[in-house]
């Protein structure tokens, strides 16, 4: 009984291991990727329109 319980605590302390690697490997490949852009706090925005040349007009539908 005693050995089934350190093989559990075992399989759990893997399970732990790996879970940690997946992430240190997924923070990884999110900071290489954000790693061009212009930093932590930078603009999402990529590709901004140019400047309309009237303001759009919205009207209610009536009825």
């Amino acid at each position: 009984m005693a050995d089934n319980a350190e093989e559990r605590e075992g399989d759990q302390d893997d399970v732990k291991r790996r879970f940690k690697e997946a992430l240190e490997r997924k923070r990884g490949a999110a900071a290489d990727k954000n790693a061009g852009g212009a930093g932590k706090n930078g603009s999402k925005v990529r590709g901004v329109h140019e400047r309309a040349d009237h303001q759009r007009q919205f009207r209610r539908k009536s009825g």
